[in-house]
């Protein structure tokens, strides 16, 4: 039976719409708050058109999951193998996650780890990415020489510093954490890095070496 054809409601809130709403109720109040009528409210329209786009809530829980895969999963293993002349310049563009949200969205990782302690389904999907953003990670390393299990101790030291201060919701400014990137480096390299490698990572992120004080240590 082929479904009806979409009265102007419908079109004129269309499937990113609901995404949206849906992702900002997520992070906003949690996943308790992803429900079909408050979503309408939201968004000033009837629920009806929900039904278009969504079998069930089920499936905008889906979708959402599917959200936060592509965003964050995808893209943190594809910088992982982005072109690197130095396992600085790798990380470098690791750390690019970090700081640039079209690449990696810390507030949607944390409400994803929220909504897991409340579903084993979840649970899954988080350990499932764990797993995959590790192994990227850890290949990432072996191009540069490291054997397997240093390899992976260090994939495993970086990916975890960095969940580690997306759970405790680390809220600082971005030129208090730049001044942390040199000594990063060395720590997850064992090498000084390059400072044209540095210029050029601070460059992408709108600053220069001179913009940040290194001299001293005000945590």
């Amino acid at each position: 039976m082929n479904k009806p054809l979409p009265n102007t409601e419908t079109i004129r809130v269309p499937l990113e719409s609901w995404l949206k709403a849906a992702y900002d109720s997520l992070i906003e109040s949690g996943i308790d708050a992803v429900k079909v009528l408050p979503l309408a409210k939201k968004l000033n329209i009837s629920r009806t058109s929900f039904y278009w786009y969504f079998e069930d809530r089920d499936a905008l829980l889906t979708a959402l999951i599917g959200l936060w895969k592509n965003k964050n999963t995808e893209n943190l293993v594809k910088q992982s193998r982005a072109y690197a002349e130095s396992l600085s310049e790798a990380i470098l563009n690791v750390f690019d996650c970090w700081l640039n949200t079209e690449l990696f969205d810390s507030q949607l990782e944390f409400a994803m780890r929220s909504w897991a302690l409340q579903s084993e389904e979840v649970s899954k999907e988080i350990l499932s990415a764990d797993a995959l953003r590790i192994d990227a990670l850890a290949n990432m390393f072996g191009r540069f020489g490291f054997n397997p299990l240093e390899a992976r101790t260090r994939a495993r030291a970086l990916y975890l510093t960095q969940i580690g201060y997306i759970s405790m919701k680390m809220a600082e400014p971005t030129e208090y954490r730049m001044r942390y990137i040199p000594e990063y480096l060395k720590i997850f390299t064992g090498v000084e890095p390059e400072r044209r490698e540095l210029e050029r990572f601070y460059s992408r992120h709108g600053f220069t070496l001179s913009d940040v004080d290194f001299s001293k240590d005000n945590a």
